[in-house]
Formats: C-alpha cells, sequence, structure tokens
C-alpha cells in the first residue's frame, strides 16, 4: 500500500513593529516607495504567520508529524522572538535587509527549517505570511 503524504498547516499570530526603508536608497527614495510605512518611528502589524509542513502519514501515529511539535517549533523560535518586538530597532534576524514581509517569509522558512532536521521525512512546504487582511506573502523555498 501507498504512504499517503500530506500537509499540515498551523498558524500564530504576533505583533510586530517595523520601518520600511531600504539602506540603498536615499530617505526621499525611501519616502516615495514606501509611503507612510517609511515613517521613521514606524508602525506595527497583527501578523498572522501560517508554517506547512509535508511529509508521509506515519501507519502507526496517523500523523505526518506531532502538530504539537511544530507548534513549539513556531512558538519558541519565531513567536517568543519577534512578538511585541520592533523587528528593525530591537532584533537582528533580518541581517540588515528591508523588513518587508517577503524578507520575514524567508528568515522564517530558514529557522523552521533549520529545527525540522529532527523529523525525518518532513520537509517544510510553505511559509505564508499575512501582513494585514489585503497583504499576504507566500515562500515555498525557492
Amino acid at each position: 500500500m501507498k504512504i499517503p503524504k500530506v500537509e499540515i498547516t498551523v498558524r500564530s499570530e504576533f505583533s510586530a513593529a517595523h520601518r520600511l526603508h531600504a539602506k540603498g536608497l536615499s530617505d526621499k527614495e525611501n519616502a516615495k516607495l514606501f509611503g507612510p510605512c517609511n515613517n521613521k518611528n514606524g508602525h506595527g502589524h497583527n501578523y498572522d504567520l501560517f508554517v506547512t509542513v509535508r511529509g508521509p502519514v506515519d501507519p502507526v501515529t496517523g500523523m505526518v508529524m506531532n502538530l504539537f511539535d511544530l507548534h513549539r517549533i513556531v512558538r519558541d523560535h519565531i513567536f517568543d522572538v519577534v512578538d511585541h518586538k520592533h523587528l528593525d530597532e530591537d532584533l537582528d534576524i533580518l541581517g540588515g535587509r528591508t523588513s518587508t514581509a517577503e524578507n520575514l517569509a524567508v528568515v522564517f522558512w530558514g529557522i523552521v527549517a533549520e529545527h525540522l532536521r529532527e523529523f525525518p521525512g518532513v520537509a517544510l512546504a510553505k511559509i505564508r505570511i499575512h501582513e494585514s487582511r489585503g497583504n499576504i506573502v507566500e515562500y515555498f523555498g525557492e
């Protein structure tokens, strides 16, 4: 019998502030490009983070992996780090990159992927970030 592969997703919410400001652009260029999101004091979002993994369904447990383990990875290594922080002022997780949702998705991918190594056969499939109701970013590790 073929073992089915299934995707599972956990959702986490965090609040964080940031300022969209590209270091390679002048203040005038940043203001024009990012508008009010370039406010020198920053602005905040209530982010929704979705982490999706894919793997075979274990014939004994019926799980791809224990959802508690996936929630723990996200909580311990992302939520506890970024919640109620200023992404540009309080942290260096972006390594100097502009704090766009796109860059957050790439950084979060690396964090989660590192901690999934202890779960053989489970692979990170997608990071999805809802920065706001109208702004959604998805990253597939490419």
